[in-house]
């Protein structure tokens, strides 16, 4: 009969062949309840466009009042308040540059986000943007009467859209649209209003299309195998 301390020694060489050598460390076991996660401060990484200075040039003037800036240029004027997650700052030599106020991944977003804003205001009121439509499509005509562009879509009567202030548009030819101003986002916006009445479709393209848009075109139904 094994004595007491052998059948311990026996068995411990058992557990050590099963489970491998373990020497230098000791390893506990707990209840699942315990385990807990460690808190991770991740700093939030720069956004590339967000860090770009802007360049003002000389007929652009500038008004800073806190959170709000006002440009104003040969074109027109334009503002917007800044969220609390970003601050802007002027350099002496007239470059602005947009900095984030805090780490927090909110502020990350808008970092990049507000400075593209601010570079469209700057660029609108001294150089100012246009967008392009081109119509497409038997019939299909644009006319102007004065702030009012008259659309021939194919529909049963023509379809008059008032233009916004701060929007000149210009016809070519009567099948090719040119919306300028100073405002981006409203360019932007009476375009997508102009080419929403009749989008391209995709077997002719015929439609209300953007003069650098691609329109993926389909293959029609072939005829019948004899």
């Amino acid at each position: 009969m094994a004595s007491p301390i052998t059948s311990s020694f026996q068995t411990s060489n058992l557990r050590s062949a099963f489970l491998g050598e373990r020497k230098g460390f000791t390893v506990y076991s707990a209840p699942a309840s315990n385990v807990g996660f460690l808190k991770k401060t991740v700093e939030c990484k720069e956004s590339r466009i967000g860090k770009q200075p802007i360049e003002v040039p000389t007929n652009v003037t500038l008004k800073l009042e806190g959170q709000a800036l006002e440009v104003k240029g040969p074109l027109g004027q334009l503002s917007m308040t800044y969220p609390r997650e970003v601050v802007v700052e002027k350099d002496d030599s007239g470059i602005l540059r947009v900095k984030k106020a805090v780490e927090t991944r909110r502020a990350n977003q808008m970092h990049g986000l507000f400075r593209t804003l601010t570079d469209n205001m700057v660029v609108g009121v001294s150089k100012g943007f246009e967008k392009r439509l081109q119509l497409i499509g038997v019939g299909y005509r644009a006319t102007l009467e004065g702030r009012i562009l008259v659309l021939s879509l194919g529909f049963s009567h023509p379809v008059r859209m008032d233009i916004p202030d701060g929007i000149q548009v210009k016809v070519e030819e009567n099948t090719r649209i040119i919306v300028s101003g100073y405002d981006k986002s409203e360019i932007g916006q009476f375009a997508a209003s102009i080419r929403k009445w009749r989008p391209p479709e995709p077997y002719k393209g015929k439609g209300v299309k953007y003069a650098d848009e691609i329109v993926r075109r389909k293959e029609g139904k072939a005829g019948k195998k004899k």
